[in-house]
């Protein structure tokens, strides 16, 4: 699945793995949160994000990440990131939630 730029990718690998991959920016994160929640919602248990395949990260990246996390919880869910691209890390330091990234 890819945004409609086609910038960003959501590919489910099943048994609640995805992988993420290409740019992640303002442009494209609504369409990639929509994408993903339905996907997520239509599995159960816990979810696993690969964003090993991302080329460009930016601060709404980060937005994005935390909001489905927030989903994930409120669902009951279990929601771990991998492969986090060293520029969405600094962001999340800088902006003091990287534990919330943590596996």
């Amino acid at each position: 699945m890819s945004d409609a730029a086609g910038a960003a990718t959501l590919k489910d690998e099943g048994n609640g793995r995805y992988r993420i991959g290409g740019t992640m920016t303002m442009a494209s994160v609504s369409r990639l949160r929509t994408l993903g929640l339905q996907a997520f919602a239509r599995g159960s248990g816990a979810v696993e994000l690969d964003l090993s395949g991302v080329a460009r990260a930016d601060s709404s990246s980060l937005a994005l990440l935390i909001d489905w996390l927030a989903w994930a919880r409120a669902a009951g869910r279990t929601m771990k990131f991998l492969g986090l691209p060293a520029s969405l890390l600094a962001l999340a330091r800088l902006s003091d939630v990287e534990d919330l990234l943590a596996s």
